[in-house]
């Protein structure tokens, strides 16, 4: 039976507790909203680089990768580490890179989606090789830009970069429980024509903006009508954003276009959820309409474009999964208690590792979702410097069960 000395582990974080909360910390100083991670990244590679990994570099799209043992088996450890912006300074309290510790909970723009992952996940792996627990794993952290379109950056680096993981862990916050699945979501977009006219003679026009309140009635009366689930739950809509297009203030508008976020529940298809807004359009104007699924072909920071619609399956693993089992099992033995499983309200990497791609994923996490994109971005540093046992015991147990051995 493979041996697991979680207590060797123990003394192993508690060593670098301080070393770990100070990488988080100087993390998130560092700003990489609208996916520019490329300083933030290298800050990453350079302390998996001073923790002894094998190899680090930039991939085609800019993630940073690091890769650290030499086994038959892939597993990678996944963490977005670029944010969404801070909006409005003056709606935060303190500094959003700077940050502030209170009570033990560190506030910062991303402390907690999703950089608060990073520090566990690249000195968890660390502390695997060096006790052994990464024997049979050839393991990558995969520091990657997530927040304006799901699942590009793990696109990327099984289809282009060519590595195909067997079994990824998603770094988004889980309130240090094992997830393990979510809803998908596709984006669609609306776009109703009008007739343009002079304000004062707004009965020669025909306004796009009124043509298209139908529509806008329509999808917020179907929830109701969604698909359910009972582990994901219900499908969601709503209207997202809209924009107008009128020769100036005084005139009537002659196209309006709104942006549709649909989250899918098991059972569902893009192609039902298309059918369904379609369904609102009246009849008699279904001419001046059109309705489309977006597409996302933005080039990153290094310039490289990955053009992908804008679908996100929904995915889901069962709680008896070998690869969720190690992760109970990991989480378990090292915080000292039963751990349950769940799901995300939100949408991860995991639309395509596990939803497109079919490699078993789960997730496991400092942070709390609920704080997420908010001024109070935040994160338990004793559960960021706790996630660093747990990730590096992982290895261990996925392997004891792969091998058709007792947790």
């Amino acid at each position: 039976m493979t041996t697991i000395d979680t207590n060797a582990v123990r003394r192993q974080v508690e060593a670098h507790r301080q070393d770990i909360i100070q990488f988080l910390r100087d993390l998130c100083a560092i700003p990489s909203y609208d996916s520019q991670i490329g300083p933030v990244g290298e800050r990453v590679a350079a302390e998996m680089r001073k923790l002894g990994f094998a190899e680090t570099w930039f991939d085609r799209q800019g993630n940073i990768v690091g890769r650290i043992g030499d086994g038959p088996r892939v597993l990678v450890y996944d963490s977005h580490i670029d944010t969404v912006g801070i909006g409005d300074p003056d709606a935060w309290a303190w500094d959003p890179f700077e940050g502030k510790v209170e009570d033990g909970i560190f506030y910062a723009r991303g402390a907690c989606d999703e950089k608060g992952s990073t520090p566990g996940m690249v000195y968890g792996l660390a502390i695997a090789q060096r006790l052994g627990l990464l024997e049979g794993w050839t393991a990558y952290y995969y520091g990657n830009m997530e927040e304006w379109c799901d699942g590009i950056a793990p696109n990327v680096f099984v289809e282009v970069e060519g590595i195909r993981p067997d079994f990824v862990v998603i770094g988004e916050p889980t309130r240090m429980q094992i997830y393990r699945g979510h809803k998908g979501r596709v984006e669609l977009k609306v776009v109703a024509k009008g007739r343009s006219a002079h304000a004062a003679s707004n009965h020669l026009g025909d306004n796009a903006i009124y043509k298209m309140l139908p529509v806008i009635a329509g999808i917020r009366d179907l929830e109701p009508q969604l698909g359910d689930d009972p582990f994901l739950g219900h499908g969601k809509i709503t209207v997202s954003d809209m924009a107008v297009k009128t020769p100036s203030i005084n005139a009537v508008p002659d196209e309006c276009t709104i942006y549709i976020d649909r989250r899918l529940t098991f059972g569902e298809s893009k192609e039902e959820a298309m059918a369904q807004v379609e369904a609102l359009i009246p009849a008699a104007q279904r001419g001046d309409f059109t309705l489309e699924m977006l597409w996302y072909d933005d080039p990153s920071y290094t310039g490289y474009v990955f053009e992908v619609d804008k679908y996100f399956p929904a995915w889901a693993l069962p709680a008896d999964a070998p690869v969720v089992q190690a992760g109970v099992a990991a989480a378990s033995a090292y915080l000292g208690g039963a751990v349950s499983t769940g799901k995300w309200n939100f949408s991860t990497n995991g639309i395509y590792w596990c939803g497109k791609a079919g490699i078993p994923s789960i997730g496991f996490g400092p942070g709390d979702e609920i704080h997420a994109h908010t001024v109070l971005d935040q994160a338990p540093l004793e559960d960021v410097v706790q996630a660093t046992g747990v990730y590096a015991l992982f290895p261990a147990h996925l392997r004891r069960l792969l091998a058709g051995e007792a947790a």
